[in-house]
């Protein structure tokens, strides 16, 4: 018990708790703040390869637009309703079931 009470009173110990008392808790980059951020950076690396894989489909779509005359008729028929002469188009639209 007496050698438990002369680390407790050693001016080195109780400056190393302190000091990592108050990097752990109470410092601006304590444990919450790191694990926060390590929450946001898995986050946004997530939206970034996201971003990217759209970016790489939209390239695509862009450059089969830009070069294939089957692909430039078919965005023109799906996104403005354009139609060759003695042509008739539906437009069908889903509604979703209601409940009751």
């Amino acid at each position: 018990m007496e050698r438990f009470l002369t680390v407790i009173r050693n001016k080195y110990f109780l400056a190393g708790l302190a000091f990592l008392v108050w990097m752990c808790f109470f410092d601006r980059y304590d444990f919450g703040t790191q694990y926060a951020y390590q929450q946001e950076k898995g986050k946004l690396e997530n939206e970034k390869t996201f971003y990217e894989s759209e970016i790489e489909r939209m390239e695509k779509s862009i450059k089969d637009a830009q070069h294939n005359p089957s692909e430039i008729q078919r965005i023109a028929r799906e996104r403005y309703k354009m139609k060759k002469d003695n042509e008739d188009i539906f437009v069908v639209k889903e509604i979703e079931p209601t409940d009751e």
